[in-house]
């Protein structure tokens, strides 16, 4: 907020809330408004039946969420964080049913670190040290500043520090993360570093600190650095140390998440000295400063913790919507079916709200699809398939878990299919002819090759990183993972073999396809329609699924809670692929 005199904020903050802010450590949340939570019981993630109401914490060096939202989240009295329609653009509101806001309590996540440590039973406190820094980074930092030991127990406990980890990646770890190693190897898997002056970054100049500081003991900062792709890199860069099953390590690092090198290897970075040609950082599209209707965001950036707007304070730009979408639409819908349970703080509204945007960000801004040349010659039909990646990084990016592919469906005038590669069931797994399971998604079944062409109903075309143990067995536990047996994501456009992050984000597999390189793929069809009477009707879909169907049998082969936990979420969830692009085209 800009500068406005100290006594025109405190006349209009209530007496009650400065007596309630000033000094506390440990606030229980209030009974009414912005801050009131319900006992909510955490099955697994706290304890069995263990009662974690969300409260405001100020700890250490931190603070959960609802300390921050009692100015950062909107209230009918007041016009601050609202879009020119009237919409909150709040952070608090929209973060709070993001995956970053449920990191900790994430089912997925939690059945695959517990699936992680059932493989390398001996490894378990450097397994869950590793994940804890990034998915309870609060709880995770306080407890190493104490001597602590950093592991997923820090979720179950009854004081502030339990309540630190279950806030997730929270408002007080990015905007106090310090700009000094940014970018740097040193910063990633983990590496943010965070002073102990308590200041809170922003991107607006001259802030006035007097109510912050008063209600928090947190000092607005500006700084410049808090729309860079380096504050995300900090997590979204991972490197895993392979090992052995008895817990020692090979020798082998597995760089398992680099979508930040791949964003640098790309026309859109934006970094210095070389910036890409089409520049954007990641907040450009996961805090975007534009509106739903795509007008630029000013707005005042806070309001008073009684519910009204702060006196003498202008709006302010650029104002990032916390939204932080990316491709994950099935994690937003158990938050959605199964909040209570999961101890969500977001009405089951906010996370249908975030899975839309999910699905219109995968429909509108992660693939583009064209078809070409497409004709038919006596027997077959012939055609090539443009896939065009349209992200900044590879399609899918992050945890290779996810993946993408072509479905291909051919019908003749009558409407009845006479080709059809990459059909799927209700249950998202690829299926062949009959309609039966391929044996690729099953457990311990083969891996779907690399394919830059389908000439044939088995021509599964699937775009997906695998990884390899150091034996070059095929592993879906990354820390079995020494290399890739198969890695081909769609790779960003501008892409470059010469550049210094080349390696790190390098395709695997894809040596034999000339049409497969920066920027997408070209697949090329032809297919068998034998004597079918036209006019033929050519369909062609790129799917997407952020839980591939075979990770998910290999991840519920393992025996745990929260495993258990998991395939139940599993089970009732709908499972059917997203669809990314479709492409049309008819032939006489």
């Amino acid at each position: 907020m800009r500068r406005t005199s100290t006594l025109a904020l405190l006349l209009a903050v209530p007496a009650l809330a400065l007596l309630a802010l000033a000094g506390a450590r440990h606030l229980a949340p209030r009974a009414h408004g912005q801050d009131a939570a319900p006992g909510l019981v955490v099955e697994g993630l706290a304890g069995e039946g263990h009662v974690a109401a969300p409260a405001n914490v100020l700890e250490g060096h931190f603070a959960t969420s609802l300390a921050c939202a009692r100015c950062h989240a909107s209230a009918p009295g007041a016009q601050a964080m609202r879009d020119s329609a009237g919409r909150s653009v709040a952070p608090f509101d929209l973060w709070r049913s993001s995956m970053k806001a449920n990191a900790a309590r994430d089912p997925l996540w939690r059945a695959a670190v517990a699936a992680e440590v059932a493989a390398t039973p001996a490894a378990r406190a450097e397994i869950e040290a590793d994940c804890a820094r990034c998915h309870l980074p609060m709880a995770a930092e306080e407890a190493r500043r104490r001597d602590l030991p950093v592991n997923l127990a820090l979720l179950g406990r009854d004081d502030a520090l339990g309540q630190l980890a279950r806030d997730g990646v929270s408002c007080t770890v990015c905007h106090q993360i310090d700009p000094a190693n940014l970018g740097k190897p040193e910063s990633f898997a983990g590496g943010w570093k965070i002073g102990d002056e308590r200041k809170i970054y922003g991107p607006h100049a001259d802030p006035f600190p007097t109510a912050m500081q008063r209600f928090t003991g947190f000092t607005p900062t500006h700084a410049t650095h808090m729309r860079s792709a380096g504050l995300c890199a900090t997590c979204h860069v991972q490197i895993a140390a392979t090992l052995e099953p008895d817990g020692t390590h090979t020798g082998h690092r597995l760089v398992e998440q680099a979508s930040y090198l791949e964003w640098r290897n790309s026309d859109f970075r934006d970094e210095a000295p070389t910036p890409g040609a089409s520049p954007a950082s990641c907040a450009s599209c996961h805090f975007p400063i534009t509106d739903a209707s795509g007008a630029m965001i000013v707005t005042k950036i806070a309001r008073n913790p009684g519910g009204r707007d702060f006196p003498g304070i202008d709006p302010r730009a650029p104002f990032g919507r916390h939204v932080l979408v990316g491709g994950n639409t099935l994690l937003p819908a158990i938050f959605r079916d199964h909040g209570a349970e999961l101890g969500v703080n977001a009405p089951p509204e906010a996370f249908g709200d975030t899975l839309a945007r999910a699905r219109e960000q995968l429909q509108t801004r992660t693939a583009r699809l064209a078809l070409e040349g497409v004709a038919r010659e006596g027997a077959t039909l012939l055609g090539r398939v443009r896939v065009e990646n349209l992200t900044g990084h590879k399609v899918p990016t992050g945890f290779p878990l996810r993946r993408l592919w072509l479905r291909v469906r051919v019908t003749d005038g009558a409407g009845r299919v006479v080709f059809e590669s990459g059909g799927h069931d209700d249950a998202g797994r690829l299926v062949g002819a009959g309609g039966a399971v391929r044996a690729s998604e099953q457990v311990g079944g083969p891996i779907e090759p690399h394919r830059g062409r389908v000439a044939g109903p088995d021509d599964v075309v699937v775009w997906e990183a695998i990884m390899a143990d150091p034996a070059g067995r095929p592993t879906f536990r990354v820390r079995r993972g020494a290399r890739f047996l198969k890695d081909d994501r769609l790779l960003p456009r501008g892409w470059r073999p010469d550049h210094p992050d080349a390696a790190a984000t390098a395709p695997v597999g894809v040596a034999e396809d000339p049409g497969f390189g920066p920027g997408g793929a070209t697949v090329a069809l032809a297919l068998p329609v034998g004597e079918a009477a036209g006019p033929l009707a050519l369909e062609v879909d790129v799917l997407y699924q952020p839980l591939a169907a075979r990770f998910a049998a290999e991840l519920l082969a393992f025996d745990a809670p929260e495993i258990a936990r998991f395939r139940r979420y599993w089970e009732l969830a709908d499972r059917r692929p997203e669809r990314v692009a479709r492409a049309e085209a008819r032939v006489e």
